[in-house]
């Protein structure tokens, strides 16, 4: 399987957020996502796990529990399970997060 990415469009998620599912099977799924300047991934939690690699920019990340750290271009994440998270866009911010299980709610 392959997918191009010139035939999948963006989804506007409002406040300076938008999301391109990329290519997903039931156990895994990958995602692009582009932040404005300032925007902003507000805490939230899912019962799936999450790698997420910045592709470009730079940006906050912030997990309970943990000190909040500044993250950029070529750094990754990792996000267990239900973990609440989210991140603050200090620039213009693109990442590929990548879920297992795939998200039901994304589709």
């Amino acid at each position: 399987m392959y997918v191009l990415n010139s035939d999948k469009e963006y989804r506007d998620l409002g406040n300076g957020v938008i999301r391109k599912v990329l290519a997903y099977s039931e156990n895994i799924m990958n995602v692009e996502l582009k932040f404005k300047k300032g925007a902003v991934g507000e805490m939230h939690k899912h019962p799936h796990e999450q790698i997420g690699y910045i592709i470009e920019g730079s940006l906050i990340y912030k997990e309970e529990g943990k000190e909040d750290v500044v993250l950029n271009t070529g750094d990754t994440y990792i996000v267990a399970s239900n973990v609440m998270h989210g991140i603050e866009c200090l620039t213009e911010v693109k990442l590929l997060d990548i879920f297992t299980p795939m998200r039901k709610d994304f589709v």
